[in-house]
């Protein structure tokens, strides 16, 4: 089991900056990959960023990229997003997630799609006004 708790939202003018942490707790979080998805109203709930279990490998989706950057603290137990750049587009809840399957990373793009997640936080609000 592994239960996230996600902090660091909130409202913020566009152009400015926002950083989401995500507390782990229970098995090794060092063991896991994590990642990051997004839900605005009304829409599903979509891949923003993943990283490997080791922080070596990191994905973006394509509308985040250069503007947000996942890392990851295995001492602490703790995955962050820093969000630069902040438009409107990207006002959603925001929660991270937490994968035990192996290959993650590998052909098949596993970190990408909801189902490969095995554990999820609560989620954190992120507003972005004009």
């Amino acid at each position: 089991q592994v239960q996230l708790v996600e902090s660091g939202g909130g409202l913020v003018q566009a152009g400015g900056s926002l950083r989401l942490s995500c507390a782990a707790s229970g098995r090794t979080f060092s063991s896991v990959a994590m990642g990051w998805f997004r839900q605005a109203p009304g829409k599903v709930r979509d891949f923003v960023a993943a990283i490997s279990a080791s922080g070596v490998i990191t994905d973006y989706a394509d509308s985040v990229k250069g503007r947000f950057t996942i890392s990851r603290d295995n001492a602490k137990n703790t995955v962050s997003l820093q969000m630069n750049s902040l438009k409107p587009e990207d006002t959603a809840v925001y929660v991270c997630a937490a994968g035990t399957r192996s290959g993650f990373f590998g052909s098949g793009s596993y970190y990408k799609f909801r189902g490969s997640y095995d554990y999820w936080g609560q989620g954190t609000q992120v507003t972005v006004s004009s």
